[in-house]
């Protein structure tokens, strides 16, 4: 996508550079032989699956990991050549296109096995083990009777299964012994079990950023990076442990154009349901975002935004697309950029603090960026 300045009252920005720095920051942190999938689901965790896929396709990852079928076939429409894995569950609907697009699929339950083996289309698969996250997964004790399942129906499915893993739940605990260590444990007694069955050559991998910035005993054959990738920490817990010796560098800026700027009158109330009055003059601004735009509702009378290097805390409720922002004491007019996430100057507002502001997880934050918003790469 091209650089150059667009006519759009709010942009993405995504850092080609950044990208390059946190993949050699991460890379740097693993063995050798482990190979990188790039996790590129939810539309690249609101970065823009397509661009920011090539990106880092140009690095030189193993593959990607996206969340569905349709994502998978999206990319390869892109040319991208590389593996990808499905994390999400795959419809039986859908095991053609699977198979026409050279996608690997994740299996966790028996229903998923039984269709696959009715299915005429049998694609390669991995085999995810829940060993503590009680999400998706079969669990240990489960495997022996996989293992059956897989030889009863002879080389049609005990060829195609080509990975195993699993995902841990609290990574960035750091107290010792780790659920972690125990998710470890157990996850490698299940390999144990398909390796002694014949499985001697699957794709082993349990870490995702956190796990890989934890301990390198989590590498094994293959890694999942997602939120490192984009410059962000899994956790301030990791962040404040390690940020001494790693500096990742966050990749997506979000900006808009301020549309309007007036007085207020002392006594005047702002926005929807009164909820905010001033009581002395004051100077605003109207900048086109809302929660349309994935800007939180939540952010009502507490968000802030950033214009002329200061920050201009938001008035009244957070609309559909309007907020009104308060620029009382700071130069600006309409035409000039408010930045909702990223640096001015010297100040910077970040998806963690938008995220305390609202009680969730900065994933949400850059994730919820509404996906038809222009992305811009620098």
């Amino acid at each position: 996508m091209s650089t150059q300045k667009l006519s759009l009252k709010t942009w993405v920005e995504i850092n080609r550079g950044a990208v390059r720095h946190n993949f050699r920051i991460l890379k740097a942190l693993l063995k050798p032989k482990t190979k990188i999938f790039a996790v590129v689901k939810s539309n690249a965790y609101g970065h823009g699956i397509f661009d920011f896929t090539k990106i880092v396709d140009s690095l030189g990852v193993y593959g990607f990991c996206v969340d569905s079928v349709i994502e998978a076939e999206k990319l390869r429409r892109e040319r991208i050549k590389r593996p990808i894995l499905v994390l999400g569950p795959t419809l039986p609907d859908l095991l053609n296109v699977v198979v026409n697009n050279d996608v690997t699929i994740t299996i966790s339950t028996w229903e998923a096995l039984r269709a696959l083996r009715q299915s005429k289309c049998k694609p390669s698969f991995h085999i995810k083990i829940d060993t503590g996250m009680r999400r998706q997964g079969f669990y240990v004790s489960d495997l022996p009777k996989v293992v059956e399942f897989l030889k009863s129906d002879g080389k049609n499915l005990k060829t195609k299964l080509v990975g195993v893993y699993t995902h841990f739940a609290s990574a960035k605990d750091l107290n010792y012994p780790t659920f972690t260590d125990l998710q470890f444990h157990d996850f490698n007694k299940g390999v144990e079990i398909l390796v002694e069955a014949g499985y001697k050559n699957l794709l082993r991998h349990a870490a995702a950023t956190g796990g890989a910035l934890v301990s390198d005993e989590y590498n094994l054959d293959a890694v999942r990076l997602g939120i490192g990738l984009y410059g962000l920490w899994p956790s301030k817990e990791l962040e404040v442990q390690r940020k001494h010796e790693i500096n990742l560098k966050p990749v997506l800026s979000w900006h808009a154009l301020i549309s309007e700027v007036k007085e207020l009158a002392a006594g005047d109330y702002v926005g929807y349901d009164l909820v905010e009055r001033v009581y002395e003059n004051k100077k605003m601004a109207v900048v086109p975002i809302g929660y349309w735009h994935g800007f939180p509702r939540a952010l009502s009378s507490v968000g802030e935004v950033l214009i002329s290097g200061q920050r201009a805390r938001v008035l009244g409720r957070v609309s559909m697309d309007l907020i009104v922002v308060d620029v009382t004491g700071i130069r600006c007019k309409a035409g000039d950029k408010a930045t909702i996430i990223g640096r001015q100057r010297e100040a910077e507002i970040s998806s963690y603090e938008l995220a305390q502001k609202t009680n969730t997880s900065h994933y949400e934050i850059v994730t919820r960026i509404n996906p038809l918003i222009e992305r811009i790469i620098k």
